[in-house]
């Protein structure tokens, strides 16, 4: 796949890909549903558990249920693709998830979305393209929501918290990019095993020694567990390698737009999290760029 391929999958007169597209974008859109849905439950339960011990843990459980549900239709061999995607997907849960201790959940959510601008940025800067105009003006406008959303007080001071998921949004940018560019490449049943693979060994290799291990055992920690590693990632990064075969890396991100969304509800919800009055400006500053996207 083209890292601009939006030509080649909308062909006109190309009905079947054209239904493909869309299917593999709803596929996308749910994503964004059960990613959204677990900032809450992961946050609880980072309270009894330690952060690289939990993401080891939750790909540790991903990487089996997919050798258990792919059997027989898995290279187990690393592969480049694989090892690439897992760094960054690792690298993205480490920030996201330490970043959690510090932040609120919904902020935590929408800075996660400046994957967004930054997927046509990081983009250009991997396949030496000319940015365009509409995606420098969107990397602008994202910019400016998440430094509303995030700044702090009269001295504009950005939280640790903050800052830690502004890295973890570079890191599920360029894992975007990883997935578009080899989708195509090898299958998605291998792709999926090995990138999740690869980020639980890194997890499990690195968890003794980055932090000091804690877990207390409750029912909070065990849901956490289960859900995230059988839908949030064993599931959710099937259905992305999938996917990414019939759409482009740019299109991915914007879906991706829903997941804060998502994540202020359920935290609305659950918490009685509100946002304050210039959180919200940036927030919709986000939401307008990412909707002049989708529309193109």
């Amino acid at each position: 796949m083209t890292p601009e391929g939006e030509g080649i999958l909308l062909q006109p007169g190309s009905a079947p890909k054209m239904v493909r597209t869309w299917r593999a974008d709803a596929a996308l859109a749910g994503n964004t549903l059960i990613w959204g849905s677990t900032f809450v439950l992961v946050q609880a339960a980072l309270k009894d558990i330690s952060p690289i011990l939990f993401l080891a843990i939750r790909f540790g459980i991903a990487a089996f249920a997919l050798a258990l549900l792919f059997r027989g239709r898995v290279n187990y061999r690393p592969n480049r693709a694989g090892l690439l995607a897992g760094t960054c997907l690792f690298a993205g849960y480490v920030f996201q998830t330490v970043g959690l201790q510090f932040t609120t959940a919904s902020k935590s959510a929408f800075i996660t979305g400046l994957a967004i601008p930054l997927v046509p940025l990081l983009t250009t800067l991997v396949y030496l393209n000319r940015p365009r105009f509409f995606e420098m003006a969107g990397v602008i406008c994202a910019s400016t929501g998440m430094g509303l959303m995030t700044l702090q007080g009269e001295t504009l001071r950005i939280g640790r918290g903050d800052l830690l998921t502004f890295f973890c949004a570079v890191a599920f940018a360029a894992h975007i990019i990883v997935v578009g560019h080899y989708s195509g490449k090898i299958n998605y049943e291998t792709l999926s095993f090995v990138q999740v693979a690869a980020a639980g060994l890194l997890a499990i290799s690195t968890f003794w020694w980055i932090e000091t291990p804690v877990v207390r055992w409750n029912p909070i920690v065990l849901v956490a567990l289960g859900v995230t590693g059988l839908l949030a990632t064993a599931l959710a990064f099937t259905v992305q390698a999938w996917a990414q075969q019939h759409t482009t890396p740019t299109r991915t991100a914007l879906i991706y737009a829903l997941e804060p969304v998502v994540a202020w509800l359920t935290s609305f919800w659950l918490t009685g999290e509100l946002l304050s009055r210039r959180a919200a400006l940036g927030v919709e500053l986000k939401r307008v760029h990412s909707m002049q996207h989708l529309s193109k």
